[in-house]
This record gives C-alpha cells, sequence and structure tokens, in this order.
C-alpha cells in the first residue's frame, strides 16, 4: 500500500504557496497514460529535484473522484517525455501537463492545457473540481 499524501512531503519553491510577487516560479505537473502494467494515469508533481508521483486510473475529462496510489519518486525527465520507458516497462503518452500552485498540504490548483481546477487528495484518492465548481 502506498504512502499516504498527508505524510509525503512536497518541495516547492516557498512562493507557490499563496504568494502573488510577480517573479513567481510556480511547480510543474504532468498526467501521463502508461500502458503497463495495467492502463493507468501517472499523475506527476513537480517536488525538487524529483516527481511525486501517484497511479490514477484513466478518467474522464472534468469533475472525477477516483483512487490514487502513491508511487515512487520518478525523474524530472519524465515532464517533457513521450514514448517507450526503458525495462520493458510500457510506454507513456502525455494527457495534460502545465503547472500548479499548492493551497494546502493535500489541495493543488493545476494550470493545465485540459485540467484547470483543484485536485484534492483525500487518504488513498483524490478528487478534482475544474475551475468555477465547489471544493466543498
Amino acid at each position: 500500500m502506498g504512502k499516504r499524501l498527508h505524510y509525503r512531503k512536497l518541495v516547492v519553491p516557498s512562493n507557490s504557496f499563496g504568494a502573488s510577487a510577480p517573479t513567481l516560479i510556480m511547480p510543474r505537473f504532468v498526467i501521463l497514460e502508461h500502458d503497463r502494467p495495467d492502463l493507468h494515469w501517472d499523475l506527476m508533481l513537480e517536488s525538487g529535484d524529483v516527481l511525486a508521483t501517484w497511479a490514477l486510473p484513466p478518467q474522464p475529462f472534468g469533475e472525477f473522484r477516483c483512487s490514487a496510489k502513491c508511487l515512487p519518486d520518478h525523474r524530472k525527465c519524465f515532464l517533457d517525455y513521450e514514448g517507450e520507458v526503458s525495462g520493458n516497462r510500457g510506454s507513456v503518452r502525455r494527457i495534460d501537463a502545465g503547472n500548479f500552485q499548492c493551497l494546502d498540504k493535500q489541495r493543488f490548483l493545476l494550470h493545465g492545457t485540459v485540467f484547470v481546477g483543484v485536485l484534492e487528495f483525500q487518504m488513498d484518492s483524490c478528487e478534482f473540481h475544474p475551475s468555477g465548481t465547489s471544493t466543498d
């Protein structure tokens, strides 16, 4: 069983916690469709020199709630990578990418091409609420 998010510390620039400085550097995220061992999405959030990663079942575009399995950290090269994964581990295809802001320890505001809104982790699951919908 993966680590639960509220025990996982993300390392992000200190000014990404609600600061509105004009030089704000927001960390990046990517969602990759991965075909091994079973079809799933890899949600990766930039955290210092690595990508904090969770496996999600493929989701519809829009609001969703699903399981989220914590995976080992991944290399930052996956922020820009699509194709075969070494070691006969299948292939990945980008679903979305962009920047994110930490709202608190469990909620992140995604600014992607496809997903724009609040991603909230709750124990071993997550919810996505597109901008303009309630997160209550």
